[in-house]
């Protein structure tokens, strides 16, 4: 383990997500990672979320994430900000929270950018 903030791994593995660097992010990811989506879908272990990336990367290539928001409580991290896309259902704002293990991302879960889901997330309201 070393000295690396959570919000320094997440900045990591988004920058990962956005290079669509597959490799990249399997070395960040726990064995046991887990990655629920904006409708709640669960999907678990590190190497079904490759293969899901490797699909995900293939069907959206210009996807990238925008942070404009960290805040860290105890190992999970909190984001605010957006996607680009073309497919218009993945080009907007979004929540992001990320479990960090051991300089890991055990957990990574997306959630509409909702009042209701930033008043529950305690995030400040959307200005």
């Amino acid at each position: 383990m070393n000295n690396t903030s959570p919000q320094e791994i997440v900045l990591a593995f988004n920058e990962r997500i956005n290079n669509q660097d597959l490799e990249g992010l399997a070395a960040m990811m726990t064995e046991d990672h887990t990655f629920i989506d904006s409708s709640n879908e669960v999907h678990k272990g590190k190497e079904q979320m490759v293969a899901g990336w490797k699909d995900f990367f293939e069907s959206y290539p210009d996807y990238r994430n925008h942070f404009t928001y960290l805040e860290t409580k105890g190992d999970r991290v909190y984001i605010l900000g957006h996607s680009t896309c073309s497919y218009k259902p993945l080009h907007g704002s979004a929540i992001w929270t990320a479990l960090v293990v051991r300089d890991r991302i055990a957990e990574w879960r997306v959630y509409m950018d909702t009042e209701y889901n930033r008043e529950v997330l305690e995030l400040p309201p959307d200005q």
